[in-house]
């Protein structure tokens, strides 16, 4: 009997592992990489006084939307991703469990991230059906798109009209701006992602920014960084924010620039950490915006 249940406790373990890294739960990067353009619009929209509840809205929604997308985008890629050496140990890939558990549980996700919607307004909750159909539309988009990391963007950045749905029942320019930014923003550090894996895509015919602009890519991610750091003080100018919040892009862009000396042989390991940085950059702008709405 001890022995059963123990062998019951290991094969429960590994299954949990297994959806753990099906989720993503070990590698946080790509939630925090929706997390703070979600968070800019939150205070942004609120001008920098958001309610508790509004923020732990956000933030959990976040956080299962991100994992709901990588169980979708892992289905949508189990074929694909055996032949990566990056993604070869993913879960499906591996064949630890099954493709109807990945959307099984990418439908438990949504459905509690839907739980926490209902107690926004009805804007806000009808722009939660946008934002499921393009997350769930994303991992296809590289099979038709030859630039999907701008689709990303936008799925990515869908959070900044929610959070102005939510806090001000409306879409005003700024929230516009905002998703553009996010939109450039994306583009640049999943060029750099895509970047590591140019070679297995090419060799697969997955689309991607990275083997579209060719020797052009460096060029391509630079120049997204500098129409995002753009759109964002056009925002500081029509808000007339106070100097934190260009301090805060100010940081951000010389963490741009850092990523240049990153990108520029095109490296493997020198891109891939521009990537996971892209988290500072994020964080940076936030705190511009948090420390300049403070002061107001």
């Amino acid at each position: 009997m001890s022995y059963a249940r123990t062998v019951d406790l290991a094969f429960i373990a590994r299954r949990l592992d297994a959806y753990e890294r099906l989720i993503r739960l070990d590698k946080p990067i790509g939630t925090l990489l929706l997390l703070w353009p979600t968070l800019w619009a939150v205070w942004l929209a609120a001008d920098g006084r958001p309610s508790l509840a509004i923020v732990v809205i956000f933030v959990l929604g976040t956080l299962l939307m991100r994992s709901a997308g990588c169980a979708v985008n892992d289905f949508a890629d189990r074929n694909f991703d055996p032949h990566v050496e990056r993604t070869r140990s993913r879960p499906l890939a591996a064949r630890e469990i099954a493709p109807w558990e990945a959307l099984a549980v990418a439908a438990a996700l949504a459905a509690a991230a839907f739980a926490f919607v209902l107690y926004l307004n009805r804007f806000a909750m009808l722009l939660s059906f946008v934002a499921l159909a393009i997350a769930a539309s994303y991992p296809y988009a590289k099979r038709v798109f030859a630039l999907p990391q701008a689709y990303l963007g936008i799925a990515f950045g869908f959070g900044i009209p929610m959070a102005y749905a939510a806090l001000q029942e409306r879409l005003p320019l700024e929230c516009w701006l905002l998703l553009a930014a996010n939109v450039f923003y994306a583009f640049a550090y999943d060029t750099e992602y895509a970047m590591v894996d140019r070679d297995d895509d090419a060799k697969l015919g997955i689309r991607t920014s990275a083997l579209t602009l060719g020797r052009w890519d460096v060029v391509g991610v630079m120049t997204s960084y500098a129409l995002m750091v753009a759109l964002l003080a056009l925002v500081g100018v029509l808000r007339a924010t106070s100097w934190p919040y260009y301090a805060g892009l100010g940081l951000a862009g010389a963490m741009m620039l850092y990523h240049w000396t990153l990108i520029r042989d095109r490296s493997r390991e020198g891109c891939f950490k521009a990537f996971r940085h892209n988290n500072w950059v994020g964080a940076a702008i936030f705190a511009g915006i948090a420390a300049s709405l403070s002061l107001a």
